[in-house]
C-alpha cells in the first residue's frame, strides 16, 4: 500500500521525499512538514520542507528539460501519457489510501478520483494529438488592400515551465488536470501540492516517473508556503501558473506580472428553484450538490434560492434526504466525513453561530465532534447573515426564500463569486433566460453544479477565477501561437499555377 512496493523509494524513514531530476531526494533543510489526519487530528505523514535553493535547482533543471521535450514527437508524448494513466489506475488502492487519511475523503470516492485522473490523462493525450497536430494556413488577399503575396502558417508552441498548484480537496485529479495538458503541449511541469494531499500527489508523481518521462521534466516540491510559496509563484523561471484554491490566488495574480494565469478560486454556487420545478429532482440534487464530500467542493451548492410558494415542500423533501446521510470516518464510506482541518471546522462553526444569533431556522440540531460536523440545513436565511454570502466549504447549506425570479438572480449576481449556478424548472425558455442573466461561468439546468466531465469548459468570473479549464482549454492556454509568414515576390493564385507551370505532360 502507501509507501510500500513500487512506492518504497519515495519515502525515507517516516518522511516522504521530494522529486527532482528524475530522483527522490531529501531536502538539505533537514526539516519536515506534518500532515494531520482530519479524523484522528494526529500526524499521519511527513513531507520534506524544501528550501528556496532547491526550488532554484528545480527551475533550472525544468527549463533545460523542456527544451529537449519540445522536440519530442507528439505521438511519443501521448504514448508516455497513456502509459502513466495505466500505471496510475493500476495503483489506485495505495493512492486512495492516502486520500482517505490525508483529507478524509470517503474510501469509494478516493478510488473514483484516482481512476478519473487516469482517464483524464488518457483523454488529454488523445485530444492533444488532435488539436496540436493541426495548424492554420492564411492568405493575405482576404484583407482589403492586399494581394496574395503572403502565406501565413500558424502553429501552437509550448510556453515553457508550468507551475501547477492544486487544492487539498482533489489533490490528484486537479493536479493531473494541469500536468497532462502541460506535458502534451511540450512544457515542463513543477508541482507544488497542497500540504493536505501532498502524499497522495507524491504517489501520483511516481506513476509518471515509472512511465519513463525524461529526467527533470516533472518536479514536485513540498514545503511551507511561508518559505517557498511566494518564491515559487514569483520565480523568474515560471512561464505560466495554473492554480486552484482560494484567496491565495488573488495575491498570486497581483504578484505574477506578465505570466499567463489559469485560476479557479472558489464559488458561492446558487441553486434557484422555481414554482414549476420537479421538487423531488431538485431536492436530490441539492443534497448531492450541497453535501457530497461534506460540502468541500468549489462547485457545491452553497445557497438555495427557492420561490416562497414551494419552499415548505422543498425544505421538507431536502430534510428527509439529509436524515438519511451517514456520518462518520471516511474508511466506512460515510457520506459526511471530517472536514480537512480544525481551522476549517472553526470557520464553519462561526458561520453557523452567526446564523443562530440572527434567528435562522435550524432544520437539524448543530452537532460537532472534533473536525466532524453533522449535515445542517438552515432555513429562512436572510441577506444580513454571513452564511448568505461566505463560502463555508463544509456540510452547512442555507435556504433563502424569494418572491420572484428577479430576486433570486439579484442575490446570485450580488455575490463576489461567479463560478457556477443551477436552476430547476420545467420551462426551458425560463431556464435559458435565467442562465443568461446569472453572472457565473457555468449554469446547470435541472442538475447540481459540477466540474466534469473533465473535457467540458470550466471557468469562473469575478473573484472565482481567471481563464478557463477543461482539457482542450488547458492545452490551448498552456501554448502560444507561433506564426511564420512566407513573402512571395509576386501575387500567387492557385488557379493560375497551371498557366505558370504549363500543366501536366501525361
Amino acid at each position: 500500500m502507501a509507501g510500500n512496493g513500487v512506492f518504497a523509494e519515495i519515502i525515507d524513514g517516516e518522511v516522504y521525499k521530494y522529486y527532482c531530476e528524475g530522483e527522490w531526494r531529501k531536502s538539505a533543510s533537514g526539516k519536515s512538514v506534518a500532515i494531520i489526519n482530519p479524523t484522528t487530528r494526529k500526524t499521519q505523514y511527513k513531507v520534506q520542507a524544501c528550501t528556496q535553493e532547491e526550488v532554484n535547482k528545480v527551475m533550472e533543471i525544468a527549463k533545460a528539460a523542456q527544451k529537449s521535450w519540445a522536440k519530442t514527437p507528439l505521438w511519443k508524448r501521448a504514448e508516455l501519457l497513456h502509459k502513466a494513466a495505466a500505471i496510475l489506475k493500476e495503483h489506485k488502492a495505495p493512492i486512495a489510501e492516502c486520500l482517505v487519511k490525508e483529507i478524509a475523503k470517503p474510501a469509494k470516492d478516493a478510488v473514483t478520483e484516482v481512476v478519473r485522473s487516469g482517464d483524464l490523462v488518457s483523454y488529454t493525450a488523445e485530444e492533444g494529438v488532435r488539436i496540436l497536430g493541426e495548424g492554420k494556413f492564411l492568405v493575405s488577399d482576404s484583407f482589403p488592400g492586399n494581394e496574395r503575396t503572403k502565406y501565413c502558417l500558424t502553429s501552437k508552441i509550448p510556453l515553457g515551465v508550468i507551475l501547477a498548484i492544486p487544492p487539498f480537496n482533489y489533490p490528484v485529479n486537479l493536479a493531473v488536470s494541469k500536468i497532462a495538458p502541460a506535458l502534451i503541449a511540450g512544457n515542463s511541469l513543477v508541482l507544488k501540492p497542497p500540504t493536505q494531499g501532498a502524499v497522495a500527489a507524491l504517489h501520483m508523481v511516481h506513476c509518471f516517473h515509472l512511465a519513463g518521462f525524461p529526467k527533470g521534466l516533472i518536479s514536485c516540491v513540498t514545503g511551507k508556503g511561508s518559505e517557498i510559496g511566494d518564491f515559487l509563484t514569483m520565480h523568474p523561471g515560471v512561464n505560466c501558473i495554473s492554480f486552484t484554491g482560494g484567496d491565495t490566488g488573488v495575491a498570486i495574480s497581483k504578484k505574477a506580472g506578465m505570466v499567463p494565469l489559469q485560476m479557479e478560486l472558489g464559488g458561492k454556487d446558487a441553486c434557484i428553484v422555481l414554482e414549476d420545478a420537479d421538487l423531488d429532482l431538485a431536492a436530490g440534487n441539492i443534497v448531492k450538490g450541497g453535501f457530497s464530500y461534506s460540502g468541500q467542493r468549489c462547485t457545491a451548492v452553497k445557497v438555495v434560492l427557492v420561490m416562497e410558494s414551494v419552499a415548505d415542500t422543498l425544505v421538507e423533501k431536502v430534510n428527509a434526504k439529509v436524515a438519511k446521510l451517514t456520518v462518520g470516518p471516511p474508511e466506512d464510506d460515510c457520506d459526511i466525513t471530517p472536514v480537512v482541518s480544525e481551522s476549517s471546522a472553526n470557520f464553519i462553526e462561526g458561520l453557523v453561530m452567526d446564523a443562530k444569533e440572527k434567528d435562522a431556522t435550524f432544520c437539524q440540531p448543530y452537532k460537532r465532534e472534533g473536525n466532524l460536523i453533522w449535515p445542517l440545513l438552515l432555513d429562512n436565511v436572510r441577506p444580513d447573515m454571513r452564511i448568505a454570502w461566505e463560502e463555508p466549504f463544509g456540510p452547512v447549506l442555507p435556504v433563502i426564500r424569494i418572491n420572484s425570479v428577479e430576486e433570486g438572480i439579484h442575490h446570485c449576481n450580488a455575490s463576489n463569486f461567479g463560478l457556477q449556478g443551477c436552476v430547476f424548472t420545467k420551462d426551458i425558455n425560463k431556464a435559458i433566460l435565467i442562465s443568461d442573466a446569472m453572472e457565473t461561468g457555468t449554469v446547470q439546468i435541472n442538475s447540481a453544479p459540477a466540474r466534469g466531465p473533465d473535457h467540458f469548459p470550466f471557468q469562473g468570473i469575478k473573484d472565482s477565477g481567471i481563464g478557463s479549464q477543461g482539457i482542450t482549454n488547458s492545452i490551448n492556454m498552456m501554448t502560444k501561437v507561433k506564426t511564420t509568414v512566407i513573402n512571395l515576390p509576386t501575387p500567387s493564385y492557385t488557379m493560375g499555377l497551371i498557366l505558370v507551370f504549363g500543366g501536366r505532360d501525361d
